[in-house]
């Protein structure tokens, strides 16, 4: 598991309900759980901090990592679009960001890109992108400056659902999402069982990552359309299902583990 990404799903799952912040040496402590050096956890810690994604507090010689708005915002829209899903009625009116290319660099063509595909958009054609969601204002936020002035939007209604449905075919590789989404069904779904008959806190914190890690690639490549535009025997619900059953299965131990290596607990199977 790559160090940054690990902080940040142990901030997202743990150390935001308890106040947002956590001592280094419980990081490390956690982070050697998946054979991350702390040598390794000072340095992520340090350039994350320098990066402006955390803040710091010192307590004599212990030194406290604290959430800030700029990673609580990060950590918010990244769960938002992990495990919520949007099944009401579509008014078939697609958001359209059409993005202004002339002299575009390619550093600020890649911030655009970004924020575009972090909240679904879908590129149609050099310069146009769509979704079915109004998420003008999130984008608008997540960019700055010279980047929003890039972009303009429209709210847009094709003559009917088959042009919908090409706009959407398009747009994105649903087929291939699909069968990825299948066999992340195939790999999770047979381990419900041994999750609902309880693992020791060490290795429900290790198995639940790991289900994350593996999970959160998709949303970020789904637009979570409506019904009316996915293909015949979607899976993506269904994956959806086998993810927040297997998350919530995994709860308890896992936080536990955590709070106590926090020293907010007792001590808990190990």
């Amino acid at each position: 598991m790559r160090p940054r990404a690990l902080v940040f799903d142990l901030y997202g799952e743990y150390f935001r309900y308890t106040g947002g912040a956590a001592k280094l040496g419980t990081l490390t402590e956690l982070m050697e759980v998946f054979g991350i050096e702390s040598a390794t956890v000072r340095v992520v810690m340090a350039r994350l901090r320098k990066e402006g994604w955390f803040d710091s507090t010192k307590s004599g010689r212990e030194v406290s990592y604290l959430l800030n708005e700029k990673s609580w915002r990060l950590l918010d829209d990244g769960r938002a679009r992990i495990f919520e899903r949007h099944f009401d009625d579509w008014d078939r009116t697609w958001t359209q960001a059409l993005v202004d290319e002339e002299g575009l660099g390619r550093e600020q063509r890649k911030r655009i890109e970004t924020a575009l595909n972090w909240y679904g958009f879908g590129e149609y054609g050099s310069a146009t992108w769509f979704s079915p969601h109004d998420r003008e204002k999130q984008l608008r936020e997540m960019l700055s400056g010279e980047d929003e002035l890039r972009i303009q939007f429209l709210r847009s209604q094709t003559s009917g659902l088959t042009n919908d449905r090409s706009i959407a075919d398009r747009c994105w590789d649903l087929a291939e999402l699909g069968g990825e989404y299948q066999a992340f069904i195939e790999e999770f779904q047979p381990r419900l069982a041994g999750f609902r008959r309880g693992l020791g806190g060490r290795q429900a914190l290790v198995e639940r990552m790991k289900l994350i890690q593996n999970y959160r690639r998709y949303p970020f490549r789904d637009p979570d359309l409506p019904d009316a535009l996915l293909p015949p025997g979607w899976r993506g619900r269904a994956a959806h299902e086998v993810f927040t059953e297997c998350h919530d299965e995994l709860r308890t131990s896992a936080e536990a583990f955590v709070l106590e290596a926090s020293g907010d607990a007792p001590a808990a199977k190990p």
